[in-house]
């Protein structure tokens, strides 16, 4: 007797290939046509995870247009199907799929777009986290706050890119005028959410390293000096001020120094 996950296995299979063979024992109540339903229950799956993939990246579908998203989701769709019954995370593959997309090779950025869209996807479902208020870090001594490291917002999110994808994504977002970028430039993105709306904004110079390095454990003055070897331009304070207002320091966790001598 076969296993329950042979059919099941067999049925999923079939729903998106469109030259497989259809499922055996499929029965159809009435004598409808049992070949019929099941292409419409095809299509209507394929259809289901478009529609997914449209809620996840409003931008990418509205910079290539409806019809566009659509053959790219589908093409999507059949060769990375979902793995988990939980549509929330579908849909993480998709940036690196249109890297290799030859139809949307002519915008190039239209990939970090996408993964900007990921990285507002996760921190809008990401957990809850009261961010330090300003006046706590004001009256923590300079010294003290560059041996320690920081304790960042579960929802924040970096996005780096060689292309404009603050601005391509707020010309897309904020009203239906879409207008032209004047300085197309790199812009690295910090995406967060501290209270009920995502906030994204754009990183001032050496802001990514700085805060891929906090991300990584790093202690504040490990984490500007990267910053400053990859950018001369990277200012503490001002990125300091960025964080606070983005919600992004939630805490401040000693230095092994300060721990050592508690």
């Amino acid at each position: 007797m076969p296993q329950l996950a042979d059919p099941q296995g067999g049925f999923a299979a079939a729903l998106l290939d469109h030259a497989a063979a259809l499922p055996p024992g499929l029965v159809a109540p009435s004598g409808w046509p049992v070949e019929r339903r099941f292409r419409v229950y095809r299509n209507n799956v394929l259809a289901g995870l478009g529609s997914a993939l449209e809620l996840r990246f409003p931008v990418v579908r509205r910079l290539v247009g409806e019809a566009f998203f659509r053959a790219m989701a589908r093409d999507f769709v059949l060769a990375a199907p979902p793995r988990s019954p939980l549509l929330l995370h579908y849909g993480e593959g998709l940036p690196a799929f249109i890297e290799g997309f030859a139809p949307a090779a002519e915008l190039p950025y239209l990939a970090d777009v996408a993964r900007l869209e990921n990285a507002w996807w996760r921190a809008y479902h990401a957990a809850e986290a009261r961010p330090i208020e300003p006046a706590a870090l004001a009256v923590t001594e300079p010294a003290t706050l560059l041996m320690a490291s920081a304790q960042l917002h579960p929802s924040l999110q970096l996005v780096t890119s060689p292309h404009p994808i603050v601005a391509i994504w707020a010309t897309n977002t904020q009203d239906e005028t879409v207008r032209p970028i004047t300085a197309w430039t790199a812009q690295d993105a910090l995406v967060s959410r501290p209270g009920a709306a995502v906030e994204l904004r754009s990183l001032p110079p050496g802001g990514y390293r700085f805060l891929a390095a906090l991300l990584a454990g790093a202690s504040f003055a490990a984490a500007a000096e990267a910053a400053q070897a990859a950018s001369a331009q990277f200012d503490l304070a001002c990125n300091l001020k960025g964080m606070l207002e983005a919600g992004a320091l939630v805490g401040i966790r000693p230095g092994a120094e300060l721990e050592a001598g508690s």
